[in-house]
């Protein structure tokens, strides 16, 4: 019996001294601070350039880099002034003659721009608002379409995504 309770002995002994090691020995070292924060990031904007207007569809395929106008092709953001109401207004003349002359044709809302794709919306005296899509160079803008539906097979087609979910198609 007295081997068992010497073996027990040690064992015990064993135990205690394991657990009575310096804090320097083998000791795991403390978690380092995360870099990564918690918070959301937020986008910082210029004071003059307005924030992107969301977009109901993302786009994970599409390129966030700058189209060669200078707008990303990934959300939809005012254009600026690039182009502006009347350039757009001023195309729309050029594919539709029998637009009302003069104070009849106004911007109801300001171009938008995803890519080189721009949306307006233009009032038009005794009619409904009109929806445009242009796209191209604001010094020579191309009408794609206009209407009360600018859902044409083109736009679906080739349109942006960000600038699809803004027009609703």
């Amino acid at each position: 019996m007295r081997t068992g309770a010497a073996v027990l002995g040690i064992v015990i002994l064993g135990l205690l001294l394991g657990a009575c090691r310096h804090p320097t020995e083998s000791a795991p070292p403390p978690p380092k601070p995360s870099l990564i924060s918690q918070q959301p990031l937020v986008p910082v904007f210029p004071p003059t350039e307005e924030p992107p207007v969301p977009s109901r569809t993302p786009s994970p395929s599409r390129s966030g880099s700058p189209s060669p106008t200078g707008f990303s092709e990934a959300y939809v953001s005012y254009c600026n002034g690039r182009p502006s109401g009347d350039q757009v207004i001023a195309a729309v003349r050029r594919f539709r003659s029998n637009l009302p002359s003069g104070s009849g044709v106004s911007v109801q809302k300001a171009p938008e721009c995803a890519g080189i794709w721009q949306y307006t919306v233009l009032n038009v005296a005794e009619s409904e608002p009109l929806q445009v899509i242009t796209k191209g160079d604001p010094a020579s803008l191309t009408v794609v379409t206009l209407g009360t539906d600018p859902c044409t097979v083109e736009v679906r087609a080739a349109a942006p995504p960000a600038l699809l979910g803004t027009v609703g198609c």
